[in-house]
């Protein structure tokens, strides 16, 4: 089988590569990335010792995409990945859609075109920020939880947010343009008879993430706090009670060949959510407790003030990837912080080659 994957040089196109090819090293793997997030070209190397054929190529460019060779299976892992994307100054919303939509279109003509099957990574910023900030919560120790015996809210359950959540707008630019790529894919697929699944993931952590406040936070705090940076508490009262789930990609993988498998089946559960659900919620409290426990104090300011679209608790219920593919996650929150803390002591100026700076 060949496999086309996405911004294949950054955290998670690299992670579900080397993985990919350890549980099956008959795949035959094709990756295209631009390189312009700082760190990705440390990866180009490694995967190519790895037999990866890899290609310069960007996905907002519909002559790159043509020109790309045939494959079986098409992974979407390349994003502008941050919901603050066109309001950060970081990027233009022009930009963001341009990743994130117009780069879907691309691939999407590119399956059509090869009858490739597309597995989207989709995130958990989908789903309605008013719709989110409605949900009752509670403060439990150093989390928020969903207090569910409060109000009766359609897909929102002990178990965390399901794929039955409302995804009405606002959603943020890049969530609005995640959510349009999502309903795109499938009318494409659909309408081409090319398989599609879309896979809604939470927070997605491991070593080798490039850390920034608004993408891949838990690096970015693990590192800053390591070599004793300024830290703070973001909105909501400055509290750090504000939780996610989190997953570390790899997990993903015996999904991805599960789905794969089936991309001749007629299967209606196109669309799930993958995450570490309730068993990995932590929250930024939890997290420095955490670095405390390794590294040593550490004070951390606080700001009461939250930044556009954050939210205090974002939990995502996977059950229906459990029950369609038979599919948990494997690695627990501990061993996520404990793989990216040991990544940071053996690479100290890792917030600086990823740009944190």
């Amino acid at each position: 089988m060949k496999i086309l994957i996405t911004g294949i040089c950054g955290f998670v196109g690299n992670t579900l590569a080397r993985h990919l090819l350890e549980h099956d090293s008959r795949i035959q793997l094709i990756g295209f990335d631009n390189f312009i997030r700082p760190g990705s070209e440390l990866n180009r190397a490694p995967l190519q010792k790895l037999g990866v054929k890899l290609i310069h190529a960007d996905i907002r460019n519909q002559g790159d995409v043509t020109a790309l060779p045939a494959s079986d299976f098409v992974i979407d892992a390349a994003a502008t990945p941050s919901v603050l994307g066109g309001v950060d100054q970081r990027c233009t919303s022009r930009q963001t859609v341009e990743h994130n939509l117009s780069g879907t279109i691309n691939l999407l003509e590119y399956c059509k075109a090869h009858k490739a099957g597309l597995t989207l990574l989709s995130t958990s910023r989908v789903y309605s920020i008013n719709a989110l900030l409605d949900v009752p919560l509670k403060a439990d120790g150093e989390v928020y939880k969903a207090d569910v015996a409060a109000n009766m809210i359609q897909g929102l359950s002990a178990r965390g947010v399901s794929e039955e959540f409302s995804t009405r707008p606002p959603l943020s630019i890049y969530g609005s343009a995640k959510l349009a790529s999502e309903i795109l894919a499938l009318e494409y697929g659909s309408a081409f008879d090319f398989p599609v699944y879309i896979n809604r993931c939470g927070i997605l952590a491991g070593a080798g993430q490039y850390g920034r406040p608004d993408q891949g936070i838990i690096a970015f705090w693990i590192n800053s706090y390591l070599s004793r940076r300024p830290l703070k508490y973001i909105g909501f009262d400055g509290t750090g009670r504000q939780t996610r789930d989190c997953l570390h990609p790899r997990d993903l993988v015996p999904l991805l060949l599960r789905q794969f498998s089936a991309a001749n089946s007629p299967r209606q559960e196109r669309i799930v959510n993958c995450s570490g659900g309730a068993e990995s919620a932590f929250s930024l409290r939890t997290l420095s407790d955490w670095c405390a426990t390794q590294f040593g104090a550490h004070e951390i300011g606080a700001i009461a003030e939250p930044r556009p679209f954050d939210l205090p608790w974002v939990v995502l219920d996977s059950s229906k990837a459990a029950k369609v593919w038979n599919w948990k996650p494997a690695t627990t929150r501990e061993q996520i912080f404990d793989e990216i803390a040991r990544h940071a002591r053996a690479h100290p100026q890792w917030l600086e080659v990823s740009g944190a700076n």
